[in-house]
């Protein structure tokens, strides 16, 4: 029976393998010899063995690749991709909502069909509209200026009436019950500073003939007119005994 040397091609860490099969040998039993001549591969769920181009079936006779040499045969092993939840196609929708809600409507950016810029065009058209307005608009800052000049001559006409004049002028007060109570506090004030005085008066009077009295009967001054007389009596006594 005839042999062939299978080459696989890895993927770092591993070299590239080399396996000498018979000719009639099927592709599902490759990895089982390949794993007893490398036992540190992993095992069939992570590794699969595929062509350089093209696909396999697992009944597939290693003679039928036999290409330009008919003894040599060269392979792929390759890890095995496993599937996820899936839900990207979710993702991607919900992405392109975020996209979606976020346009914008700014296009000064944009060119036109003739290389100008958007922005250009907006500027040109904004300038036109500015310079075919400025008659109005110096028309309408001459009318403010004139209104704040007719203001500002009322204001210095009323300054300058006679202040004496208007002093002349008669203003009526018809609040009645402030005039009311601004009389009574006015009479209640008058009163009580004439009661004030009268007690004033009655009391001087009642003192002054007590005190001509006392100094008719005695005819020695009293207590109060002595003191003033007692006091150089502590300077003699102080002589006296020096």
């Amino acid at each position: 029976m005839e042999s062939t040397s299978v080459l696989f091609s890895t993927f770092p860490p591993f070299p590239t393998l080399s396996l000498s099969v018979p000719s009639e040998t099927r592709i599902s039993d490759l990895y089982g010899l390949l794993c007893n001549r490398y036992p540190d591969l992993p095992t069939e769920d992570h590794l699969s063995i595929s062509p350089h181009s093209g696909s396999l079936t697992p009944d597939t006779l290693v003679s039928e690749l036999h290409g330009a040499s008919p003894s040599l045969v060269t392979l792929r092993l390759v890890p095995r991709l496993l599937g996820g939840k899936g839900g990207f196609g979710s993702q991607l929708r919900a992405a392109g909502g975020r996209m979606s809600s976020q346009k914008t409507s700014n296009n000064d950016s944009c060119r036109d069909l003739s290389g100008r810029r958007l922005s250009t065009l907006k500027t040109a058209k904004r300038l036109v509209d500015y310079m075919e307005n400025e008659d109005v608009r110096k028309k309408a800052a001459a009318d403010a200026k004139k209104a704040k000049l007719e203001s500002l001559e009322r204001k210095i006409a009323a300054a300058s009436v006679d202040p004496e004049a208007l002093a002349g002028k008669k203003h009526r007060f018809d609040d009645t019950e402030y005039l009311e109570e601004s009389r009574e506090l006015v009479d209640n004030v008058r009163s009580a500073v004439s009661a004030g005085l009268i007690k004033k008066k009655k009391k001087t009077k009642t003192d002054h003939p007590s005190n001509s009295a006392e100094v008719s009967k005695t005819g020695v001054p009293t207590a109060s007119h002595t003191s003033v007389a007692a006091t150089p009596i502590p300077s003699v006594a102080v002589a006296a005994s020096a």
